[in-house]
């Protein structure tokens, strides 16, 4: 079995935190469908970075940049849906 090296150990971690502040206003969104102050444009252009940021994951192999920006972007296109239906 193969240690990981540091910085991917530091990389994992910062994908973890990253994904996880996502998830309180994700499930507040889902549960109240209250989007008034989201901005509908700010969660399409932060949506867009992180499918570009887990093409780049992909290209390079990275895995906490593939899964923190698969699983965040997931999250972020829920808000952006649920805004876009609820206004």
């Amino acid at each position: 079995m193969s240690m990981l090296p540091s910085f991917e150990i530091v990389g994992a971690l910062a994908a973890t935190l990253t994904t996880i502040c996502w998830l309180p206003q994700a499930f507040r969104t889902i549960r109240t469908r209250e989007t008034r102050a989201i901005s509908a444009l700010t969660q399409a252009i932060f949506a867009l970075g992180l499918a570009l940021w887990l093409v780049y994951g992909l290209a390079i192999g990275s895995w906490p940049i593939i899964v923190a920006n698969a699983l965040t972007f997931v999250l972020v296109s829920t808000i952006l849906a649920l805004k876009l239906r609820y206004g």
